[in-house]
């Protein structure tokens, strides 16, 4: 069964379509206009083995919150549409993940219900020309629409690319671990017998 998902989304703020599948081999085409963004996206994909395909066009006269968020969200509405009921997966996953001299775990429960906490402090506000605390929004964003609890914890780090590169490859590894089949689950994996409903 295929487990990929495709997402057109349009507001007077961003244009986005997204195209999505789990069982992959990590390629990535990603344009949203923002570099560093883009870099990160790519890594996500190479991590996680999705094949992740973004095509963005966002009011970045303004800045690059509306296409973080909106680019988050479509992703977690493609996370939600391929995993279907979400029978079969081991539904939790987690990494911990060096970046020279940063450190960072994130745990995920594919499990319906949306939380995130973001244990992350950068020590500057840009990287590059990227606003740091938008790693943050993403993060939430793909959190609420995928129906997951997103934990993101730094342990230490210095350096504010290495900063967010640990946490985006830790979510991929993370991500990677929760979406896989479970040969010894085949079925829904929860004693509530469903995913689907909060």
């Amino acid at each position: 069964m295929s487990r990929t998902a495709t997402v057109a989304r349009k507001t007077a703020e961003t244009d986005i379509r997204l195209i999505l599948d789990l069982d992959g081999t990590g390629r990535a085409e990603i344009r949203t206009g923002l570099g560093f963004f883009d870099h990160m996206l790519t890594l996500l994909a190479g991590h996680s083995l999705f094949d992740l395909t973004v095509e963005c066009r966002g009011d970045l006269e303004v800045d690059g919150h509306h296409t973080v968020e909106d680019v988050g969200r479509a992703l977690g509405t493609a996370l939600k549409e391929s995993l279907g009921e979400r029978r079969g997966i081991r539904r939790y996953g987690h990494a911990i993940i060096p970046m020279d001299e940063s450190l960072a775990t994130v745990a995920v429960d594919l499990g319906g219900r949306s939380a995130c906490v973001f244990a992350v402090d950068f020590p500057v506000p840009t990287i590059g020309a990227f606003d740091a605390q938008l790693v943050e929004v993403f993060w939430e964003s793909v959190a609420a629409t995928a129906g997951a609890n997103f934990h993101a914890l730094l342990h230490h780090g210095r350096n504010g690319h290495h900063i967010a590169e640990a946490v985006f490859k830790a979510a991929a590894r993370a991500l990677r671990m929760a979406v896989e089949t479970d040969p010894r689950q085949p079925g829904i994996p929860s004693t509530k017998g469903t995913l689907t409903q909060q």
